[in-house]
């Protein structure tokens, strides 16, 4: 995956690492001199010391052939633009933090995957929307167990099958648990004859995280 980062602070150092860690084809655009430098030796990605609220440097970063936009500043006004300029030249997924609860509605309008309040447990966040962008929200564990929410897809494997079922048909990995279920704004506690339906919206507690193998059965991709 190629990924452009805007800004290399708590939230994006974080968003860096966890990125580059992955493998994926990484481009941080940061306009702190001093930070960009830090990057550039500590992670193995290309670093853009510039302005990223401007066409020519998000074009020098290959925004055109991006898969995704995560931009980290702590000026909403600058996520927002940069947000625009991805929409604008096609990005299929736009992350950003959001520093001022008020703008939320702006973002949300462009399609914009949104995270209050840059910290660093945050960069997971924004990290995840790319990596599970079916994934609504997660909190990881100890050990590597993550508890997280999706929407059931039409086409899922499990969609139409109760838990017994699906639990037969190999769907659920081994220590993979749904915990809740929300359909039509009603809370479920899951049994084994429970169905999971398209559109729903489930808790999940997987003791290896939210891996592939885990969300395509619920996500079909």
């Amino acid at each position: 995956m190629y990924i452009i980062i805007i800004g290399a602070g708590r939230t994006g150092s974080k968003v860096i690492e966890l990125a580059t860690q992955d493998d994926h084809e990484v481009v941080v655009i940061e306009r702190d001199q001093e930070l960009a430098e830090e990057v550039s030796a500590t992670y193995d990605c290309m670093v853009i010391n510039a302005d990223a609220a401007s066409k020519d440097t998000l074009l020098e970063a290959g925004v055109r052939e991006a898969d995704a936009v995560i931009s980290t500043t702590e000026n909403d006004s600058v996520n927002l633009m940069i947000s625009m300029l991805g929409k604008q030249y096609g990005v299929e997924t736009l992350v950003s933090s959001i520093n001022d609860p008020q703008h939320m509605d702006l973002f949300g309008d462009l399609g914009v995957n949104i995270v209050e309040s840059p910290h660093e447990l945050n960069g997971q966040y924004l990290y995840r929307a790319v990596q599970r962008p079916a994934i609504q929200d997660f909190m990881k564990i100890s050990g590597g167990a993550e508890i997280f929410e999706l929407t059931v897809d039409a086409d899922a494997p499990i969609a139409g099958l109760s838990l017994i079922e699906a639990d037969s048909e190999g769907l659920l990995p081994e220590e993979t648990v749904i915990v809740a279920i929300v359909r039509d704004g009603e809370l479920l506690i899951p049994r084994g004859e429970s169905e999971i339906r398209a559109g729903d919206t489930v808790t999940i507690f997987a003791k290896n995280g939210a891996t592939d193998r885990v969300t395509r059965e619920f996500t079909g991709v």
